[in-house]
């Protein structure tokens, strides 16, 4: 894969992505949410790819998106630019495998908003997130009221937009927001255990496990929970399955295939 604005290295079914916009703090332009789009439309259509990792190079994860080329939007073309983007963030949302962002700096505005649209976030101790777009007199566009709330709540979430205030790597972890705090030289190395302890398990029961996951969250108890029963049949159906539990009776490692 070939990017101008990101690097894509792959070991093991393991996709890294790292932003490369360095002397910008690897902020979002257009250009760089195309790329990512056509990133996650390749490793969609990967039958090797286990997770995707997401980090950024420098000082910053994604320090937000390119106020530059925002400056002299419309009204449209500014509902555009949101538009955009939250396709792209819920394209990366709904991916069939996990993803992991390693924030080894600054994660601003759409940059923490692209943080919360992974499934786990791992943050270096110099790590920052906030959502400060009030500060330009604008709200967040990718998704950020939405994912924020509930991430940390709704008066949490008001608090952080509505002073466009910054909080540090511990904090993030104490609201929710973050997992876990990794030292900057071991959190890509943390990230990729991670990642790789997870491609060890049965790739469609990972997949469908985010799915109920995220499809029940916002769904009645009663309807989530049939939601749940319907993936745990499926899955019965499967390879995998068989394999798990043959290799669980014979005590020996299972040997998933993906199917």
């Amino acid at each position: 894969m070939d990017f101008e604005n990101l690097r894509v290295d792959e070991l093991d079914g393991i996709f890294t992505a790292t932003f490369t916009r360095e002397k910008a703090l690897n902020a979002l332009n257009a250009a760089t949410i195309r790329e990512l789009g056509e990133l996650i439309a390749e490793v969609r259509t990967s039958m090797s790819a286990r997770a995707l990792i997401l980090t950024g190079s420098g000082k910053a994860f994604v320090a937000g998106a390119d106020i530059a080329g925002m400056r002299d939007m419309n009204e449209a073309e500014g509902r555009a630019f949101a538009e955009s983007g939250q396709r792209t963030f819920a394209q990366l949302e709904s991916l069939g495998i996990p993803t992991i962002a390693a924030v080894n700096g600054f994660a601003l505005g759409g940059g923490c908003e692209l943080a919360m649209a992974c499934d786990l976030i791992y943050a270096a101790p110099n790590a920052k997130f906030g959502q400060p777009e009030v500060n330009l007199g604008i709200i967040p566009g990718f998704g950020g009221t939405q994912r924020l709330t509930r991430r940390v709540g709704i008066m949490r979430a008001k608090e952080l937009i509505f002073t466009g205030d910054l909080i540090d790597a511990a904090k993030a972890r104490e609201l929710g927001l973050v997992l876990e705090v990794v030292e900057g030289e071991k959190l890509l190395e943390h990230c990729q255990a991670v990642a790789k302890k997870i491609a060890s398990k049965g790739k469609l029961a990972v997949a469908e496990a985010k799915k109920a996951i995220e499809l029940g969250a916002d769904l009645e108890l009663p309807k989530a929970t049939a939601l749940e029963a319907a993936a745990f049949g499926t899955l019965f159906n499967s390879f995998d399955r068989k394999e798990g539990m043959a290799a669980f009776v014979e005590k020996r490692p299972a040997k998933f295939e993906g199917r």
